[in-house]
């Protein structure tokens, strides 16, 4: 931004409209900057939070299919008793479940990578104190 050096002012202080738009304009520049910084930390929580949910998913499609291969099992052993059958059944319900709980690890340890854009949120509070600061130590500024 350039000022009008042919004003009566040429080297007396700023006037208020310049003042003004050049607040306006570093506002505007660090507020830019802020949110370009949350994109950035809130893109690898969402893909994580997303991959987490998508295993969370897998598991508990793999549990119901375990459960009805468990009640055909159980009815199984109780109709036959002779164990060959439904030992078969049971082997299969005992690797789905163990599939499932292997799906539901990766889903937590991924959910477990999800956090807050902690690098934002501190720039913020500081560029809120630091705003807060300039204003109250104005000369004339009336709080």
């Amino acid at each position: 931004m350039t000022v009008n050096h042919t004003s009566t002012q040429a080297s007396g202080p700023p006037s208020i409209g310049t003042l003004v738009a050049e607040a306006h304009s570093s506002f505007s520049t660090l507020l830019h900057g802020e949110i370009e910084l949350a994109k950035l930390e809130i893109k690898d929580s969402v893909k994580n939070a997303g991959t987490g949910a998508g295993w969370f998913s897998v598991a508990a499609v793999l549990t119901v299919f375990a459960s009805i291969f468990g009640f055909i099992a159980l009815a199984e052993g109780l109709v036959a008793l002779h164990l060959w059958r439904w030992v078969a059944y049971l082997i299969v319900f005992l690797l789905l479940l163990g599939l499932s709980g292997l799906f539901g690890l990766l889903g937590w340890r991924k959910v477990k990578r999800v956090k807050a854009p902690q690098q934002t949120i501190d720039t913020t509070k500081s560029t809120v104190q630091a705003l807060r600061q300039a204003t109250t130590h104005q000369p004339g500024h009336r709080a």
